[in-house]
C-alpha cells in the first residue's frame, strides 16, 4: 500500500466514526432583579430542528409558551423530531437570583434549546437557541437574552394567559408585586420574534396604564446565564 492509499483509508476510516453522544449538565441562572422564568425547556436536538428563527413569526407551540408558559407542544416538536428534552428542572417556578440545573444525555443531537416565558411579561421569553454544543469536555459559560415572541400586543395587564387572549398569567408567588386594574399600554402584536425591548410599567398598583412594576421587574440582558458542563 502506497503513502497515498494510506491516507485515503485513514481519511475514510475517520469520516465513519460517528459523533461522540453528549452527556450534559445544564445550570441556569435567574440574572434578573424580579422576573420570574415558567418551568423551562431543555432539549437537544439536531441541526435542522428550531424552536424559533428571530425575525420569523412564532409557532403556535412557541406562542403557547411565550404567552402562558406551556412548553408541552414545543416538547413534542422535539421529541417527534428525534430529539431529547427535561421538562421543568426547577420544578416550577425560577424565582429571580435563583439557579436550577438538570443533567441529559442528547445521544447523537448536536444542538442544545432552552427556553421559558418571563413573567409578567405579555410574550416575553428567555431563550438558548440552537447552541452547538462543544465537543470537548469543560465548563462553558453563556449568557442569554429576553425575546418577545411577537405573537401578543404588550399591554402590560393582568389576563388568562391562553394563546391569542389579551394578558398574562399572574402565579402565585408574584401576585402581591403586580398591580390591578391598569388601563393597558397602547401595543400592537409585531409579529415576529425579536429581542425584548423590555416592559415599560408604572408605579400604580391601582391603576395606571400598566399592571407591572417599573421599579421591580424592568430588566437589561441578558435576563439568564447557563452554565454548560461538558462530560
Amino acid at each position: 500500500m502506497n503513502l497515498r492509499t494510506t491516507l485515503l483509508a485513514a481519511a475514510i476510516s475517520t469520516l465513519a466514526i460517528p459523533a461522540m453522544a453528549a452527556d450534559l449538565t445544564v445550570e441556569i441562572t435567574n440574572l434578573t432583579r424580579g422576573i420570574a422564568f415558567t418551568p423551562l425547556l431543555v432539549a437537544g436536538h439536531d441541526a435542522d430542528t428550531a424552536l424559533f428563527m428571530p425575525g420569523e413569526a412564532a409557532s403556535a407551540n412557541l406562542q403557547k409558551m411565550a404567552e402562558g408558559g406551556d412548553i408541552s407542544g414545543l416538547s413534542a416538536d422535539v421529541t417527534g423530531a428525534g430529539g431529547v428534552i427535561v421538562d421543568n428542572p426547577a420544578a416550577g417556578l425560577l424565582l429571580a437570583g435563583q439557579s436550577a440545573s438538570t443533567d441529559i444525555d442528547t445521544g447523537m443531537n448536536t444542538q442544545l434549546s432552552i427556553v421559558a416565558m418571563m413573567l409578567p411579561t405579555n410574550d416575553g421569553f428567555v431563550a438558548l437557541n440552537s447552541l452547538e454544543i462543544p465537543t470537548l469536555a469543560g465548563t462553558y459559560y453563556y449568557d442569554l437574552n429576553g425575546y418577545d415572541a411577537g405573537t401578543e400586543a404588550n399591554d402590560e395587564m393582568r389576563g388568562s394567559g391562553a394563546p391569542g387572549e389579551a394578558g398574562f398569567p399572574v402565579p402565585e408567588p408574584l401576585d402581591a408585586s403586580i398591580g390591578i386594574s391598569a388601563t393597558g399600554i397602547a401595543a400592537v402584536a409585531e409579529e415576529f420574534v425579536h429581542i425584548h425591548r423590555n416592559v415599560l410599567g408604572d408605579s400604580d398598583l391601582s391603576g395606571g396604564v400598566s399592571d407591572i412594576d417599573s421599579t421591580v421587574h424592568r430588566w437589561l440582558n441578558p435576563v439568564a446565564r447557563v452554565t454548560l458542563t461538558v462530560k
